[in-house]
């Protein structure tokens, strides 16, 4: 039995921050990429003042590189969406592009000299008119079992920085690139030959992997390159990509967003 044709030629596996501004370098902002079937190594920033990467830089770089020549995958530990309350409280219509242009106009994370806490706490932006509740979950979370809200803020674990400095990016991305293909929002199922870009939880893959000498942010952007290239090769990357059931689920899911990995019904 012979393996199916490799979709990806290019994964790519990011380890994101929330912390400080988008022009700050950041030792937990890590990105690791593996090319056709060589072991996943780690990308650097180019050389300059700054040690580690920005999220300025970072985006740059996948806006460049993500040039449609070669297929390749991208998993983001972030949040792409918010959950369905968050849309109903809001009384926003349950459309991603919508979502996220609605979001950046509020919560301005990318502009220079802005943390996350100075929308937080009204010195910046309209943070106060787009909440949600840190009791909130997307289903994708309640699958996975242990994923925490995107409005856990202060927590150890928390994802909400991440997503709320994140979701621009995201946005400038999808301008910059509009072939990208922005999983499940675009659909479950991508188009062959297309560039990817999912929500991925490192924690689902991290402990199938030796950690070696790598710090724990680096490990997590590098288990998902690598579960991405071997998926990709076994074939079981297109049974991931596959729609949850019943349909609400998935419908739901292509408005909230989706993790990667995670199954329907929730584990328990």
């Amino acid at each position: 039995m012979t393996n199916p044709p490799h979709s990806f030629a290019r994964t790519i596996g990011i380890d994101y921050s929330g912390a400080e501004t988008a022009e700050a370098s950041l030792k937990g902002l890590r990105a690791y990429q593996a090319l056709g079937d060589e072991e996943a190594q780690e990308v650097l920033p180019p050389v300059g003042p700054r040690k580690y990467w920005t999220r300025r830089g970072l985006a740059e770089w996948l806006m460049q590189e993500l040039d449609g020549r070669v297929p390749a995958i991208v998993g983001i530990d972030h949040a792409f969406s918010f959950p369905m309350r968050y849309f109903e409280r809001h009384r926003l219509a349950p459309d991603w592009p919508s979502f996220l242009d609605d979001f950046c106009a509020h919560w301005p994370t990318d502009e220079p000299h802005t943390y996350v806490d100075f929308v937080r706490y009204g010195h910046l932006g309209n943070g106060a008119a787009r909440t949600g509740e840190r009791t909130w979950r997307r289903l994708t979370e309640e699958a996975t079992g242990s994923a925490k809200s995107v409005f856990h803020f202060d927590v150890q674990g928390s994802v909400a920085k991440s997503t709320h400095s994140g979701l621009p990016w995201l946005r400038a991305l999808r301008r910059t690139r509009p072939g990208l293909h922005f999983w499940p929002f675009d659909g479950w199922t991508p188009a062959p030959g297309a560039s990817v870009v999912v929500e991925a939880y490192p924690r689902l893959w991290s402990a199938n992997y030796p950690r070696d000498a790598r710090t724990p942010d680096q490990h997590d952007a590098y288990a998902i390159a690598r579960w991405l290239q071997e998926a990709d090769r076994s074939g079981d990357l297109s049974g991931a990509f596959a729609a949850p059931a019943p349909e609400a689920v998935a419908m739901t899911g292509q408005v909230e967003g989706w993790i990667l990995g995670s199954t329907w019904p929730p584990v328990t």
